[in-house]
């Protein structure tokens, strides 16, 4: 399929995980891709593996968490294409503990990466789209945000996304311009393999699939999402989980 064909995409936290999934099939449908991480040679590497294949991609180092850095970025891009089609705000970061050991220093830093910025990027991509009429912000909420013991800050900024994206479906919404979330369960990700092997397992007996699932399984959701095909769709939070979201369930 190439669905994304002339477009112009933007995900951050593209050098690894979920967003160099998302990146890597955004690119594979047609879309020039700007990979964007605050690890430059993380965003050079994913940005040289795409144009190996062909694809269309170019690596930007960028912290999302400082407004004038992001403005700079989009106008950079904006500048270099003349429109931008995709925003997906996908940077984030974790410092677990509990409430009373979260310092001042980790509680800004998870809600100034994971909310802050996908809130500056948001901003500074929809003029753009508001005056092309057209445009998808995605951004990555987590199945976090309903609230988990040991993660207020993370819990915070994700349930953050979910109240910033439902804002931005109703102030878009004229304007052809769509603003969704995806919440991923237990994905294969370098911040899922940092867990211990001890509480991965007992949060995999909860799945009702019973495996974690893979950040292919999240690129496939984002693809929809940011596609025309999914015009109608604005302000949801959609579940990628394998079912651990439903619930527990009696056996």
């Amino acid at each position: 399929m190439e669905r994304y064909q002339g477009q112009v995409a933007l995900v951050t936290g593209a050098g690894q995980g979920l967003g160099r999934a998302i990146a890597e099939r955004l690119a594979e449908e047609g879309a020039h891709v700007a990979v964007a991480d605050v690890n430059g040679d993380a965003a050079a590497a994913q940005s040289k593996a795409l144009e190996h294949r062909g694809l269309a991609a170019s690596a930007h180092v960028v912290d999302v968490s400082s407004g004038p850095e992001v403005g700079a970025w989009i106008d950079s891009v904006f500048g270099q294409h003349g429109r931008i089609d995709v925003l997906v705000n996908n940077a984030g970061v974790i410092r677990d503990n509990r409430v009373e050991q979260i310092s001042d220093e980790d509680w800004h830093t998870v809600v100034d990466v994971n909310l802050t910025g996908a809130f500056y990027c948001s901003r500074a991509v929809l003029p753009h789209m508001r005056e092309q009429r057209y445009g998808r912000i995605l951004s990555m909420s987590s199945m976090s945000w309903r609230g988990n013991f040991g993660q207020v800050n993370y819990v915070a900024a994700k349930a953050g996304i979910v109240g910033l994206t439902r804002g931005l479906a109703l102030e878009a919404a004229r304007d052809g311009v769509t603003a969704n979330a995806i919440a991923p369960g237990l994905i294969e990700t370098p911040m899922l393999a940092s867990m211990n092997d001890k509480a991965r397992e007992k949060l995999i007996g909860k799945i009702p699939q019973r495996h974690t699932g893979d950040p292919t399984d999240i690129a496939e959701a984002a693809a929809f999402l940011c596609s025309r095909n999914a015009g109608y769709i604005t302000g949801v939070v959609l579940d990628v989980d394998g079912g651990i979201s439903i619930g527990s369930s009696i056996r």
